[in-house]
């Protein structure tokens, strides 16, 4: 997978800038590291997410009652 670099200025609450870098400070990474680290898990999630709607495609909630009502009853931990 080839990836593009581009140079974005992102404008973030000073705040939020200092608790990013202080993260990745702590992780041993650059804040740019850290913030492409960030861009690949909302990549993963988003890959997640995509997959569950294709997946369920057009099924409803109550389409999984009869499943639900058919489920043996189960011990709470």
């Amino acid at each position: 997978m080839t990836t593009s670099k581009a140079t974005y200025p992102l404008k973030i609450p000073v705040a939020i800038k200092a608790a990013a870098a202080r993260l990745a400070k702590e992780d041993g990474v650059s804040l740019n590291q850290w913030i492409a680290a960030v861009a690949e898990k909302v990549a993963a999630v988003e890959t997640a997410a995509g997959f569950s709607k294709r997946r369920a495609g057009k099924a409803k909630p109550a389409d999984l009652l009869w499943f639900l009502e058919r489920a043996p009853e189960c011990p709470r931990p």
